[in-house]
């Protein structure tokens, strides 16, 4: 009994994809590099803080640089073509970002906490503070942003 003709696994691949630096430049694809540099932003500044409430920041630190790590993965493999074998990559990505968003949102509101509690001590780890709370929220809106529009696109 033969085995039926199978496409190769590249036929799979969504068509609306662009290649390249195309990429970065259509939605919803474009989200990626606000993420990247809006998350770097986070975990910089609260590492650059005096920790008042470890357990707190700790969970901020965790969400900005593990997200930070797979969002760059996610990127590498729609620059290397990754996500041409697998049917359901777009579900993939759209949960990866919606559930990304909302840990991020968490981590947000634990920072903006922090923020609070640290407005009677130093001044400048207020500032800071203020600052990584700023990109928290932002950073959150560009997850949540990739993940609506990838999931309607």
């Amino acid at each position: 009994m033969a085995a039926p003709d199978l496409p190769p696994a590249t036929s799979y691949a969504p068509p609306d994809v662009p290649s390249g630096v195309a990429l970065l430049l259509s939605i919803p694809y474009a989200f990626f590099l606000p993420e990247l540099v809006f998350g770097f932003w986070v975990w910089i500044l609260v590492a650059a803080t005096q920790v008042a409430n470890p357990l707190l920041q700790g969970w901020v630190m965790y969400v900005s640089l593990t997200s930070f790590l797979f969002s760059l993965m996610f990127l590498l493999s729609y620059f290397i073509g990754f996500y041409k074998r697998f049917d359901s990559w777009r579900v993939l990505d759209s949960l990866y970002h919606g559930t990304t968003g909302i840990l991020y949102m968490s981590a947000a509101v634990l920072q903006a906490h922090a923020t609070i509690v640290s407005e009677h001590s130093d001044l400048k780890n207020y500032y800071v503070n203020t600052a990584a709370s700023f990109f928290a929220f932002i950073t959150t809106l560009m997850y949540i942003l990739h993940a609506f529009s990838i999931y309607y696109h």
